[in-house]
């Protein structure tokens, strides 16, 4: 049974869930993961226009999904085909009996945090088992982001096992993100997905990638509109892709040359400009702190509460008292 969480569509999970569920070591490569995503360039890098290597096919989603697997004990084993990509990760000890054919079914065992990569079309037999795994179901965009440099066509083996320190801290961030209900939103995952990508396609691909040094940013006019757009939506969930829209350019090249230009990822920036609105807000008396949360985009006041202690070192009923 596979229990979906949403489609998600850039890095900041709750400080108090990343403590508790990633380890120092995981969040030193969570965020080299996200550097090294974020500085990787070629030119020729708008997906706008990108029509090579990986393709999208119909009914195929350009965002990632997010998924809880409960697989049970079955009576007869059955044929497994997959629609998308996608990266899976233990969430507890388990096993399965799995194989190409139906007279060469093995049992496999897992123990948790272990992960198993599955491209599209994998074709498998199924029998019964015991697990309980959180699947990410990869985009073509992001896939298609993350060949930028590459010659020819992508192909991503099948991985029933995978070791991988920097997939690892990748997924279980976004598992983070899961278990504290989503509060970072979309954009923060937006982020992610481009990431785990890149660390694939880096990774399983087979090919090196020729990388340009990246020069430049995005221009003054470019710059005032992403900034108009952001204020003008700063109450709505924002995603990298509406981001990159406004200024008509990729969600890759537009992350890239953002970063270049302001030093801050979109999430990183649009996190700062709320919780500087949040400040004026809360400078008048009658304002509610939960009125204030939802009028700056937060999704419950607690995360408003936990990001605004975060950056200015107090909550924000201390800093109205303060100030």
């Amino acid at each position: 049974m596979i229990v979906f969480l949403g489609t998600l569509s850039s890095l900041e999970v709750s400080s108090n869930t990343m403590d508790l569920l990633l380890t120092q070591s995981e969040k030193h490569i969570l965020r080299i993961a996200l550097c090294l995503n974020a500085c990787l360039w070629t030119e020729s890098c708008s997906l706008l226009h990108d029509r090579q290597g990986i393709q999208s096919s119909g009914g195929v989603a350009e965002r990632m999904k997010v998924a809880v697997d409960v697989l049970a004990p079955v009576e007869e084993p059955y044929v497994q085909v997959q629609d998308e990509h996608v990266l899976g990760m233990m969430l507890r000890p388990g096993f399965i009996e799995v194989g190409l054919q139906r007279s060469a079914m093995r049992r496999v065992t897992f123990q948790a945090g272990e992960m198993g990569f599955f491209p599209r079309r994998t074709e498998r037999w199924v029998g019964t088992g015991h697990q309980e795994r959180l699947l990410l179901r990869i985009s073509d965009a992001a896939l298609r982001a993350a060949r930028v440099g590459m010659s020819g066509a992508v192909e991503l083996d099948h991985r029933c096992k995978m070791v991988d320190t920097r997939l690892a801290a990748l997924v279980k961030a976004v598992n983070a993100e899961r278990i504290a209900g989503f509060p970072s939103g979309r954009l923060f995952l937006d982020s992610i997905e481009y990431a785990i990508a890149a660390a694939l396609v880096d990774a399983y691909a087979g090919q090196s990638r020729s990388v340009r040094p990246l020069r430049g940013g995005l221009g003054p006019a470019r710059l005032r509109r992403i900034k108009e757009f952001v204020q003008a939506k700063m109450e709505d969930e924002l995603t990298l892709i509406e981001m990159a829209e406004s200024v008509e350019l990729s969600p890759a090249h537009f992350s890239r040359m953002f970063r270049k230009s302001t030093g801050e990822t979109p999430h990183q920036f649009v996190l700062r400009n709320r919780i500087e609105r949040a400040k004026e807000m809360l400078r008048a008396p009658e304002a509610r702190v939960l009125d204030v949360a939802v009028a700056c985009g937060f999704k419950t006041q607690q995360h408003f509460a936990r990001v605004f202690r975060r950056i200015c070192g107090a909550s924000p009923t201390e800093y109205r008292y303060e100030g």
